[in-house]
């Protein structure tokens, strides 16, 4: 089915949108437990101060679809965070890093959920010199991905893609010489090749390495020189600009903003099959076809090839939108099948498109820090602002249970103490039991209150040892804190 182009207002008073709700498993009520109003904390956290989560704010006008949230944050320019949040944008996950995390999400690795991520240094230009990392669900590290190649090939930040076969796809930009008269730049010019490997993650082997400027003529390019990037010392161009990698088949479907082009490029000797879009393309493009600066393209089970569209003239004004395309090899003809777009939000760069596994669609507006969620049908049932911008962002289901135990502070306060407690990327968590006694060795609960975000406290009365102990939704134990000494406001396990 066609949709048509809709519109939507989803900014400032959008009809039906409304404050959301929070998830059941922030508000169930244990069998058995009591449940007093709990004290929400908005960060810095009493029980780890060291984090800093962006302000968020979240709407909803409908049903979206169960899952969390999955985004990296930019703090200022070169660094950010990994993060998971629910649907009230308050955070479940924290991973702070003095780096750049991109592309936090859940995939499978030998037929188990995990979470993945690229961690590095975000370079000048667009680009990163780092690491894919791989973490089980108790968030322990248990695999990271180096790119093969020699010196300057690093895993770039704009994919990390794990393959039902054990290997991960990823992107380098190394720099190199090239000739740029064709565009107007020196003969032996400073430019970014891009490096497309495949790389089994266990052996870390290179199964697969293609040079993109060995298949793509510079002329190709739809970016201007600029005074910072203008192929001179120094000043490297980057005429290519490959965003994302997909396994399709016996080939690969790459995704390259610089050309406004996809590529499907043959897995075994590396010749270029097709191009879609860009100056150079095999395809006759129906109507609304037509795509600039493109991110995350996917082929789906249906054929179906997706993208996020960023820009939708070459003047770059008005909304970006999501897109399904079919395209029909022998015919040599892409036609539109449906898009998805609020006609408001644009996003310059970054972004992604995610199909949901009850149908709605996730996108991700990068840059404009935004994450908006669409039905099938074309209604917005979701926004989220994310504070900054997040490379990509992605709704899934996630079950995660730390190594490490929960966390318990106190803070004296008139008439007793206020506890805290927190447990960061336990999922399951619906309420906090606060046991408190004389001693370590001599405890009995002082209150049970439902989980009331990151970081949940409670006022007790005053006591010289306390425990937290997390339950999950049928009163269970999941996990308890270290015991905590709290004599003369001291915040110190025992």
């Amino acid at each position: 089915m066609r949709l048509t182009r809709r519109r939507f207002l989803v900014l400032g008073g959008a009809a039906g949108l409304t404050g959301g709700a929070a998830l059941v498993s922030g508000t169930a009520n244990p069998r058995g437990a009591e449940t007093p109003a709990a004290a929400p904390a908005t960060g810095p956290y009493v029980t780890m101060p060291e984090l800093r989560p962006p302000a968020m704010s979240a709407r909803r006008g409908g049903v979206p679809e169960k899952g969390l949230l999955f985004v990296g944050p930019f703090r200022g320019t070169a660094h950010a965070d990994g993060l998971i949040v629910d649907d009230e944008g308050e955070p479940v996950w924290m991973r702070p890093s003095q780096l750049t995390i991109t592309d936090l999400r859940v995939q499978e690795y030998e037929g188990r959920p995990v979470l993945t991520y690229w961690e590095g240094e975000r370079r000048t230009g667009g680009y990163g010199w780092g690491n894919g990392i791989i973490l089980d669900t108790s968030y322990r590290k248990i695999a990271e991905v180096r790119a093969g190649g020699g010196a300057g090939v690093h895993v770039d930040l704009h994919e990390f893609r794990l393959t039902d076969r054990g290997t991960a796809l990823i992107v380098a930009y190394p720099l190199v010489r090239a000739d740029m008269r064709a565009v107007g730049g020196p003969r032996d010019g400073h430019v970014f090749d891009n490096r497309v490997q495949e790389i089994d993650i266990r052996t870390g082997r290179v199964l697969f390495d293609w040079s993109a400027l060995e298949h793509i003529d510079i002329a190709e390019t739809v970016t201007p020189l600029a005074d910072n990037a203008d192929g001179t010392d120094g000043k490297p161009f980057d005429p290519v600009h490959v965003n994302s990698v997909e396994a399709d088949g016996d080939a690969l479907l790459l995704s390259a903003r610089n050309t406004s082009a996809l590529y499907r490029i043959d897995r075994r000797t590396g010749r270029i099959r097709w191009r879609l879009g860009g100056t150079h393309g095999d395809f006759e493009l129906g109507e609304g076809v037509e795509f600039h600066w493109q991110h995350d393209a996917r082929r789906r089970p249906d054929g179906t090839i997706t993208l996020f569209d960023n820009a939708i003239t070459e003047k770059e004004t008005g909304s970006s939108r999501g897109i399904a395309l079919k395209v029909d090899e022998r015919a040599g003809t892409a036609d539109l099948v449906w898009e998805y777009t609020d006609d408001v939000t644009f996003a310059h760069y970054m972004a992604n498109m995610q199909i949901l596994p009850g149908g709605n669609v996730l996108l991700g507006y990068g840059s404009t820090a935004s994450v908006i969620e669409y039905t099938p049908g074309g209604d917005v049932v979701y926004e989220l602002k994310t504070g900054q911008s997040s490379y990509r962002a992605y709704r899934h289901a996630w079950t995660g249970r730390p190594e490490t135990p929960p966390l318990v502070a106190s803070r004296p306060v008139s008439g007793g103490m206020r506890l805290y407690a927190s447990w960061n990327g336990a999922t399951e968590v619906a309420a906090w039991r606060f046991l408190t006694g004389p001693s370590a060795s001599r405890l009995s609960p002082a209150t049970t209150v439902r989980r009331s975000g990151f970081e949940t406290s409670a006022k007790v009365d005053r006591a010289a040892s306390a425990v937290a102990v997390a339950l999950d939704a049928h009163g269970a134990e999941l996990g308890r804190s270290a015991p905590l000494s709290t004599r003369d406001g001291a915040n110190t396990a025992v």
